[in-house]
């Protein structure tokens, strides 16, 4: 039996857990990516929601969810939640800035959410 210092099993416990660019190297070769969540805040326009999904469409993807609210004291704010596969950390970021340069888009929250 050998016996490990605690030193040298935390170096070990963070030499394997550190975080990556590459969420397959975080979460393990045979686990899949996380899903990407996006919350994104416009204008409430007619074209911002055809011009959102332009984005993933462009890239072969179909959103697992989509929910969109209007919302403001004059209804004049929407909100559009949404949820995709296939994307990793690098192309999140692309996604949301590309998303956050639309005209009528305030803001672009991103967030994961592994899978259990």
């Amino acid at each position: 039996m050998s016996t490990v210092s605690l030193a040298e099993s935390h170096q070990q416990f963070n030499q394997n857990n550190e975080l990556s660019s590459n969420p397959l190297s975080v979460f393990g070769q045979n686990d899949p990516a996380p899903t990407a969540c996006f919350s994104i805040q416009a204008m409430a326009e007619p074209s911002v929601m055809p011009r959102v999904l332009e984005l993933f469409a462009k890239r072969g993807l179909i959103p697992n969810r989509w929910h969109s609210d209007l919302g403001g004291r004059a209804g004049d704010e929407l909100t559009i939640d949404l949820q995709v596969d296939g994307l990793n950390r690098q192309q999140i970021a692309h996604v949301a800035a590309s998303l956050g340069q639309l005209v009528s888009v305030t803001s672009v929250l991103t967030s994961e959410k592994l899978h259990s």
